[in-house]
């Protein structure tokens, strides 16, 4: 049998499997581990973050518009509150028929009517001028202290060689830290210096004494007092005014008197003597201050219609763009609504004046309100007591808003139910959110590790059947037949 020869290829170096395939046979990975774990982890998560996404878009539109409400209704209520108690309606004018005589404030405990004054002195306060200082003001005087007394109180002006002139001891005066009321100032002339003594208060009583006690000497020019009067001129006497209400007459240390009327404060300004143009007497006149009050029921319209557009806006439909307002059919819109609008229509009373309506506040085709300012001050002015039964009565309009907002905006009201409400979704959501979070962790942990045990085989398979490849094709070849 004829032999059969075989060659072989050359082999003389040994196999190298890293030089020979792809980076998986060098221990390079086969997946991606990392973004194929991201994308399940993300395929799972979507749909869940989605509809608790969805659900927390909600809960913030309605706690917003919930604020919304809020701010609305407390910025009404505040318009409410000074026509919701009678207090309210308390405001008074006081006028005077003569402004030259005296002005007048009330306050809401005077008593309305008309009343004749008259007034024949006002309070003045004494002043002083010292006789005239040879060598004026800087001339000295001398040393000493100086006592001075305004009505009963006194205080006491040390004078040394620092400010023993006229305009030193004017200064020393002035500057005494328990000084009583008097001022003191230089006045110059031809026939010499001048020292003025002026009393800060009116008043009979207010009168001005100054004594010394430098035995007599230099500074006795300067005392004044009771069987002391050559050292001054009475520019100006302490006097008390003297005016009669109503025939009854007063007198008073001050022109601005508070206690002869009750709840009324006279300020006196001049004399009703009928000469010269002055009136023989004075009217003052306390009324009702229907201005005061009518400004307050304009804001409280004003403040119903700013209102009235929030709340339409809240609970509003655009059938053209299927828009629905944040709170469309929400209870807590619609319960306070009713309440407003029946508080606001309702009927008080058996007065003319037992509506709205009655005095003048009408309601318009878009919900809100206008004042016929006319037939509100025609009511203010005929009724005004009816007029404020309509507001501040136990049933009355402001009354029953004041109530019906208080409640609504108050602790366990349905705003603080349905915030509390929106509170724990929020809170809800957001520990469903990182609930999820947790679990995707875990499972990204999870798909990590498997796909990672997975590379790790499928890379050592794959340097396997590389080393197995070179194998084979390093095997020696039969003649004839190919080696694969």
């Amino acid at each position: 049998m004829a032999s059969t020869s075989t060659t072989t290829s050359p082999a003389s170096s040994p196999i190298s499997i890293a030089g020979s395939n792809s980076a998986a046979a060098a221990g390079g990975s086969v997946i991606n581990v990392s973004s194929l774990v991201s994308q399940l982890v993300a395929a799972a998560q979507a749909p869940q973050q989605s509809i608790i996404n969805n659900q927390t878009a909600a809960v913030t539109a309605n706690i917003s518009a919930l604020g919304t409400l809020k701010s609305a209704l407390s910025t009404f209520q505040s318009a409410v509150t000074p026509l919701s108690t009678a207090s309210g309606f308390n405001a008074v004018t006081a006028s005077s028929s003569s402004q030259t005589v005296f002005t007048a404030t009330a306050d809401p405990t005077a008593v309305g009517g008309s009343y004749a004054v008259t007034v024949s002195n006002l309070a003045s306060a004494q002043q002083l001028l010292s006789a005239p200082v040879a060598g004026g003001s800087s001339a000295t005087i001398g040393a000493g202290t100086l006592t001075l007394t305004l009505g009963g109180a006194s205080f006491n002006v040390s004078i040394d060689s620092t400010d023993d002139t006229l305009s030193g001891i004017a200064a020393a005066i002035n500057g005494a830290a328990d000084n009583t009321g008097i001022s003191a100032a230089v006045i110059s002339g031809t026939d010499g210096a001048h020292l003025l003594l002026s009393s800060t208060l009116t008043g009979a009583a207010n009168t001005i004494s100054v004594t010394e006690t430098d035995g007599g000497n230099a500074l006795a020019s300067l005392t004044y007092g009771t069987g002391n009067t050559g050292n001054y001129t009475q520019n100006a006497a302490a006097a008390d005014a003297s005016f009669s209400v109503a025939g009854v007459n007063y007198t008073s240390a001050s022109n601005v008197v508070s206690d002869a009327i009750s709840g009324v404060t006279l300020d006196l300004l001049g004399t009703t003597s009928g000469t010269n143009g002055s009136p023989s007497s004075a009217t003052l006149t306390i009324a009702n201050d229907t201005s005061t009050v009518a400004g307050n029921i304009q804001s409280f319209v004003s403040a119903y219609n700013t209102l009235q557009g929030s709340l339409a806006s809240l609970g509003s439909f655009d059938s053209s763009t299927n828009t629905a307002g944040p709170m469309l059919g929400n209870p807590v819109l619609s319960g306070a609504q009713n309440q407003i609008q029946s508080a606001l229509y309702s009927v008080v009373g058996s007065s003319n004046y037992n509506t709205l309506a009655s005095i003048g506040i009408t309601t318009n085709s878009d919900g809100t309100l206008s004042v016929n300012s006319a037939t509100l001050q025609n009511a203010l002015s005929s009724n005004f007591n009816a007029v404020s039964q309509l507001f501040t009565s136990s049933n009355g309009v402001a009354a029953q808003l004041s109530s019906v907002l208080s409640s609504e905006l108050g602790a366990g009201g349905s705003i603080d139910s349905y915030s509390q409400t929106l509170t724990q979704q929020e809170t809800s959501l957001t520990n469903q959110t990182n609930t999820l979070n947790q679990q995707m962790s875990a499972l990204s942990a999870s798909l990590t590790q498997q796909y990672a045990t997975l590379n790790t085989l499928l890379s050592s398979l794959q340097t396997t059947s590389a080393y197995l490849t070179q194998a084979f094709a390093s095997l020696p070849t039969v003649q004839g037949v190919p080696n694969a």
